[in-house]
């Protein structure tokens, strides 16, 4: 079976399992966990950032920093391809009561800073409040598209002039470092929290990290508590997201490289547009008269025992 579902379906390596086995651990609930501790110490250092926290899911990690910066009623002000406005269940709104402002993403997995401009509210009763500009990279409805630091620290500028908060969902975001050849604090430098996924590329079981400041991490971890996010001997999770961070985003230039061979073949194909591709992530859609739909494709690769995502109008998603 090849599957191109999704850089979720990795597996943890070896090397992984036998950490988890051998992992020291306390209550990480009291801050005891040794290992987790150690992971956060190792991701605050990496993003560059204050301190880190450790969250079962990077969809909590977006929803408990968004609601660490912003009240109810409070705006964001976010990509309308973002995936904490399409792919997180509307979190934002049921459980924070934050409104979002969504506005084009650009091609190329950027907000235009007129755009964001634009949608700055003026201080006025009937609006809500502008708390937050949220980016993410890679831009995964974009197909993997990168943010360079060139293009985060000018959104930032715009962000703090205003007395605005940044947020980064980086869940792909050593796949934006590998590709630029940038590190990850590069890439993070001026904005207030990001967030990045274990369980994607970099091969652990479990497990998303918000990296921020120390009082911004304070808050986050009473929201994760609200969540019903408080783990105990996470440790046995936390040595996996270890080698994930030191060892695995060595691998993601051969993901990159697999994807790019895969774009290039299916652009040989005359009935689809396929997306630039720059990270791990191939887009395609059929063009005009194609003799196929997106139904029949994905029926037809399972039964050649080829699995890849099924996008309906967005097309179609495969992933190294």
């Amino acid at each position: 079976m090849i599957d191109l579902r999704s850089d979720t379906v990795t597996q943890p390596t070896p090397e992984m399992r036998q950490a988890m086995f051998e992992a020291e651990v306390g209550d990480d609930v009291y801050g005891e966990d040794p290992t987790v501790n150690r992971l956060q110490e190792l991701a605050a250092e990496i993003s560059g950032k204050e301190a880190a926290l450790f969250v079962p899911t990077g969809t909590m990690a977006n929803l408990a920093s968004m609601l660490s910066h912003c009240g109810r009623g409070d705006e964001v002000i976010l990509g309308n391809l973002a995936h904490p406005y399409l792919n997180e269940v509307g979190g934002l709104a049921a459980l924070g009561g934050i409104h979002p402002f969504p506005i084009p993403n650009q091609p190329d997995g950027t907000l235009r800073l007129e755009d964001i401009q634009a949608a700055i509210r003026a201080d006025d009763i009937h609006h809500p409040i502008t708390r937050l500009i949220a980016l993410e990279n890679t831009q995964n409805r974009c197909s993997g598209a990168v943010l360079t630091s060139a293009y985060t620290s000018g959104v930032s500028a715009l962000a703090h002039e205003h007395r605005l908060l940044l947020h980064i969902d980086g869940a792909r975001i050593f796949n934006a470092a590998v590709a630029l050849d940038e590190t990850v604090a590069e890439l993070a430098r001026g904005a207030d929290s990001l967030t990045i996924c274990l369980s994607k590329g970099l091969c652990a079981p479990v497990g998303s990290l918000i990296c921020g400041s120390h009082e911004f991490i304070a808050r986050c971890l009473r929201n994760r508590k609200l969540m019903g996010g408080g783990m105990r001997q996470a440790g046995v999770l936390a040595a996996a997201g270890i080698i994930a961070l030191t060892e695995m985003p060595h691998y993601l230039s051969e993901d990159h490289r697999r994807a790019a061979t895969l774009a290039s073949g299916l652009s040989a194909i005359q009935s689809l547009d396929v997306a630039p591709q720059q990270t791990n992530i191939v887009r395609f859609t059929l063009k005009e008269g194609a003799n196929l739909s997106y139904d029949q494709i994905h029926t037809q690769l399972a039964e050649k025992e080829i699995l890849i995502g099924h996008g309906g109008p967005w097309g179609m998603r495969a992933v190294t």
